[in-house]
């Protein structure tokens, strides 16, 4: 019991840490970025820039006004404690707004689109880390998913397109090139933070040498593997083991190279993983 309340307590701070860390990235992005030079970005937050910019509303007041459909939004599809943090985070993302006294660090208009989406990205993807979004368009995009044969990842396209379109006809093409940019640089620092250097891919190995593979994996690679019972469909109809195993994607090529030499024929099928939990795969990575 004592364990558990330590543990939850550890997560609490860990989550908070994330989330202040977050808040002040993204404050910082904002700020020394992209809103001295009228720069927008993808999302919530580039709709926030892109109607204070046309409008001359501050900053502040719209990222709170705008996401709050979003946190209601989330406490329907996700639950109370997400839309709390939620509802705190972006609070506190307006307040800095305000009060942090961050400067303009470049006039390169380069410079400018590629480094505020880094520290926009990093800042939202921190936030999510610690368990919310400081930007609602994740919410609405799953919503939206499960209400249409879209997936997540294309209803987000849209509605970045969207707005791009809408900045290259009141901002100009220009102004809107950079902002692809500058969602560009974030969408990748977000998807680096939260899934984290080690992408994991989890590779399907058919091959008739399946004993030699298997003990490379085991003895050489150091990984688990699990065999599969199947039944070959093509042809003749045979009993046939399937190998699976998950590798970190630094990994591929070592494995790639053995199979040529052990079984130039097998058939191998690689799919990414954006996260796993225990097992053989994270105790090695962790040494």
């Amino acid at each position: 019991m004592h364990n558990q309340i330590k543990n939850k307590n550890y997560q609490y701070i860990k989550d908070f840490v994330l989330i202040a860390c977050g808040i002040v990235s993204a404050c910082f992005g904002l700020k020394s970025f992209l809103m001295p030079s009228e720069f927008i970005d993808g999302g919530v937050t580039g709709i926030s820039l892109l109607i204070s910019t046309l409008t001359e509303f501050k900053l502040s007041y719209l990222i709170l006004i705008i996401n709050i459909p979003f946190v209601i939004l989330g406490y329907k599809q996700i639950g109370k404690t997400f839309a709390v943090k939620t509802a705190l985070a972006i609070a506190t993302l307006a307040l800095f707004l305000i009060i942090l006294p961050f400067q303009p660090v470049t006039h390169d208009k380069l410079l400018i689109a590629f480094f505020g989406g880094f520290f926009l990205g990093g800042g939202i993807g921190l936030a999510m880390r610690g368990g919310c979004v400081i930007d609602g368009t994740e919410v609405l995009a799953l919503y939206l998913s499960r209400n249409s044969t879209f997936t997540v990842g294309n209803i987000i396209l849209i509605l970045n397109i969207l707005i791009f379109a809408i900045a290259a006809i009141f901002l100009g093409a220009v102004t809107a090139m950079y902002a692809i940019l500058t969602y560009l640089s974030a969408s990748k620092t977000i998807d680096f933070v939260v899934n984290g250097l080690e992408q994991y891919i989890g590779v399907t190995i058919i091959s008739e040498k399946k004993d030699e593979i298997k003990e490379f994996l085991i003895s050489n690679m150091k990984r688990g593997v699990t065999i599969y019972k199947g039944e070959g469909g093509y042809g003749e109809k045979k009993d046939i083991d399937i190998l699976y195993t998950v590798l970190t994607k630094l990994e591929i090529g070592k494995l790639q190279t053995e199979l040529r030499q052990i079984d130039p024929d097998a058939f191998v099928v690689q799919q990414q993983i954006a996260d796993i939990k225990g097992g053989v795969v994270k105790r090695h990575s962790l040494h």
